[in-house]
């Protein structure tokens, strides 16, 4: 076998599954037909779509037979996380799941921006949620969060609807959750250096936004793209945020090391989740 070929001993530490050979395949193809009937599944189609790994490993989780799945080395993004959309419930209150990256310069300082993964024109509410999730995952870092709602205006300079959405997600992010330092409309440029902050004594954040919070999906992946290619730096992601169990979708051909970052994030989730919390609602499927 391959673990052998790769001088890897697994036996008894690591189950390996066959959806079409594991005993639970039909008990999962009626749980997932049960929750997906009335989403155009047929009693026909759920056996093969239940042969699809990544299907079936969301099964495992939200059959409480696994703590966490991260898949999607060899798909599609959009491939790999719908199938845990269909069956993996989000956290109670979260509307929207979204990816964050963690960006590590050469000069050792911490970024973590977002959404870089999922949601491609945000509302005002979206970006405000997606906001208040990366707070919450980046404190969970033992990392006090700045909070930048970038635009390419900067405290009312332009009055394009754009803009004038993100100082909205900005407001409702302070009224929702007034513990957090979040501060917007702002370019980029402005929320991370220091001496251009200094040219707004109005603007609340302490130091320069170490949470940066992309208007819309194509600036958040060209941004981080350019940081991680051009800037040199490292990068830890996609942080798959609002499943109510730890989810994270690679990217295609991601490195080893990708792979065993996003692991130890996951277990480290999974070994915080509350067992007793009430299960919510399944999630929409995108």
């Amino acid at each position: 076998t391959r673990s052998h070929q790769l001088h890897l001993h697994l036996d008894g530490q690591v189950e390996i599954v066959d959806p079409e050979t594991d005993p639970r395949f039909d008990s999962y193809t009626m749980e997932y037909l049960r929750l997906r009937q009335r989403k155009g599944v047929t009693h026909t189609e759920a056996p093969i779509l239940m042969r699809n790994p990544t299907r079936f490993a969301a099964m495992m989780v939200h059959s409480g037979d696994a703590d966490c799945l991260i898949a999607g080395l060899t798909q599609h993004y959009a491939d790999t996380i719908r199938p845990a959309l269909e069956v993996i419930p989000k956290k109670e209150g979260i509307q929207k799941v979204a990816g964050m990256y963690m960006l590590i310069t050469a000069r050792g300082q911490l970024y973590f921006i977002a959404d870089t993964t999922v949601n491609i024109e945000p509302t005002a509410e979206d970006l405000a949620e997606i906001a208040v999730m990366s707070a919450d995952v980046v404190r969970s870092f033992d990392v006090e969060p700045r909070i930048a709602m970038l635009s390419f205006s900067t405290f009312g300079s332009s009055r394009h609807p754009l803009a004038a959405k993100v100082a909205h997600a900005t407001e409702l992010v302070r009224q929702r959750r007034p513990d957090l330092v979040v501060e917007g409309e702002m370019m980029a440029d402005a929320a991370v250096t220091p001496e251009m902050l200094g040219d707004y004594p109005f603007c609340r954040l302490t130091g320069p936004a170490n949470v940066l919070i992309a208007p819309s999906l194509e600036a958040g992946n060209i941004a981080y793209k350019l940081l991680w290619r051009i800037g040199g730096c490292d990068v830890i992601g996609p942080i798959l945020m609002g499943f109510a169990r730890p989810v994270h979708v690679l990217q295609r051909g991601c490195e080893v090391n990708d792979i065993v970052h996003m692991a130890a994030l996951a277990v480290v989730e999974a070994q915080g989740l509350d067992a007793h919390q009430p299960e919510p609602a399944p999630a929409e499927a995108r």
